[in-house]
C-alpha cells in the first residue's frame, strides 16, 4: 500500500512539471537581446606612495619626509583622517647587522584623491619634497552600483521596444517577460601597472603647473536577454 501511494505521488509530481513545461512551450513567445552602455570619469584615483630614508650623511627621516608630507597634502585641501592611509612599514635589518649603521626605515601610503588635477597637484608637491617613489595604482567610480541598476533597467527597456517593433508589423502584442538574463559582466576596479614617477627639475615643477585633466573614462555596459509571450 505504501509503495502504491509513493508511486502515485511521483507520478502526479511528473505530470505537473510536464504541465508546467508543456504550458511555456506552447505560449508564444519572441526572444530579444539588448546592449547599453556609458562613459563615466574615475572620481576615486589611489596613490601608491612609498617614502625611504637614505643610506647617506643628509639622510632625512621617514618621520620628517611624513610630516612634510602631510604638511603640504593639507594645504592642498586633502583631508589626511579619510584619504590617508599607511599600507606597510618595514626596516632594513640586513643593513644593520652587515654594517655599524642605523636601521633604513621605508613606509608605504595609499591617498585617495578625486580628480586628475588633484592628482597632478599631488605630483608636483611629493617632486618637490623629493619623494619621486610616487604611481596610480587604481581608478574607480564612486557611484558603480546605482550606475549598472540604471543600465540595466534601460538594457530592459530597450528589449522590449525592440520586440514592439519586430511584432508590430505582424498585428501582435507583447506581453510579459516571461524569461529573463542578465549577461552584464560586474565591474572590478581598474589596476595599473606600477611606473615611478619621472624626475623633474625643480626649476620646471615651479614655472610649471598640472593641466586639469581627467583620467580616461570608464566604459560600463549591461547585456540583458529576454523572453516576451505574444498575444494576438
Amino acid at each position: 500500500m505504501k509503495n502504491s501511494i509513493l508511486s502515485l505521488m511521483a507520478l502526479l509530481c511528473a505530470t505537473s512539471l510536464f504541465a508546467q513545461s508543456k504550458s511555456f512551450l506552447d505560449t508564444p513567445y519572441l526572444e530579444t537581446s539588448s546592449q547599453v552602455d556609458t562613459l563615466v570619469t574615475p572620481d576615486k584615483i589611489y596613490l601608491n606612495i612609498t617614502i625611504q630614508e637614505k643610506d647617506s650623511k643628509g639622510r632625512v627621516s621617514v618621520e620628517e619626509q611624513e610630516n612634510k608630507m602631510a604638511s603640504r597634502l593639507k594645504a592642498l585641501g586633502i583631508d589626511l583622517d579619510k584619504q590617508l592611509v599607511i599600507k606597510d612599514f618595514s626596516s632594513n635589518f640586513k643593513k644593520y647587522f652587515l654594517r655599524d649603521k642605523e636601521v633604513l626605515k621605508s613606509k608605504q601610503y595609499s591617498l585617495l584623491v578625486n580628480s586628475g588635477k588633484q592628482v597632478g597637484d599631488v605630483m608636483v608637491a611629493l617632486e618637490q619634497l623629493d619623494i619621486a617613489n610616487a604611481f596610480v595604482e587604481k581608478t574607480e567610480y564612486s557611484k558603480m552600483d546605482e550606475l549598472e541598476l540604471e543600465l540595466k533597467s534601460r538594457a530592459i527597456k530597450k528589449a522590449k521596444l525592440k520586440a514592439e517593433a519586430l511584432t508590430k508589423p505582424l498585428g501582435q502584442k507583447v506581453g510579459m517577460a516571461i524569461h529573463i538574463v542578465d549577461n552584464s559582466q560586474p565591474y572590478y576596479p581598474r589596476y595599473n601597472q606600477p611606473v615611478m614617477m619621472a624626475k623633474m627639475e625643480m626649476m620646471d615643477v615651479e614655472q610649471n603647473q598640472p593641466l586639469d585633466i581627467d583620467f580616461e573614462k570608464i566604459k560600463v555596459e549591461s547585456m540583458v536577454n529576454v523572453k516576451f509571450a505574444l498575444s494576438n
